[in-house]
């Protein structure tokens, strides 16, 4: 068994520590994890990102509580009961599901909530919110086949967010990677 690349290295750990961060979440609803470093500078509040100690990204905004039907630990815990399943265009089950399929099943399985089944409907939901601004449970799409919005997943925070891929099923990626920062087209806030 050869060496693994250091991108596959990297999103497995990223994996893991989301994992055992949700798995450390059950039964504790008003816990709300964290992502960047616990000595980041995160200000007084002021309105821009910026980045803080250790060069982490420092948004206040997502220190604001967020809704009460918008509950961190249930969608955490999905997300991480998900995490592998295979990619199948179409496909809507455990056995198999694209992107869209995932962020309806996470919504409606966490939230109760039912969105559209399709990427480009799902796009049309909620509230436009800019790329900045992003906070936990946003919804962001992406152009990964030249129609736009082709690809959809949930933001969990400090960049990162969780998809149905092509290539490794269901996972956790970051917004800043080449390929992603590069075919970021908008996001969606569903919940208020």
């Amino acid at each position: 068994m050869g060496m693994r690349p250091l991108d596959d290295v990297c999103r497995r750990a990223a994996l893991c520590v989301l994992a055992i961060a949700a798995a450390g979440l059950a039964g504790c609803a008003s816990t709300a994890p964290r992502f960047r470093a616990a000595d980041a500078d995160r200000g007084s509040g002021h309105p821009a990102a910026r980045a803080g100690a250790r060069g982490v990204m420092v948004r206040p905004w997502e220190d604001e509580p967020l809704p009460p039907a918008l509950n961190r630990d249930h969608v955490l815990l999905e997300i991480v009961s998900l995490l592998g399943v295979p990619y199948e265009y179409g496909g809507a089950d455990r056995g198999g599901m694209d992107c869209s399929a995932f962020t309806e099943a996470v919504y409606d399985v966490a939230l109760q909530l039912r969105i559209p089944r399709s990427t480009a409907d799902q796009f049309r939901e909620g509230t436009e919110i800019a790329r900045e601004r992003l906070r936990f449970g946003d919804l962001v799409f992406f152009n990964t086949t030249g129609e736009s919005p082709s690809h959809v997943g949930i933001y969990i925070e400090d960049d990162l967010f969780a998809h149905a891929s092509t290539t490794y099923g269901v996972t956790i990626s970051s917004m800043e990677s080449s390929y992603y920062r590069d075919r970021f087209v908008g996001a969606r806030r569903i919940i208020r």
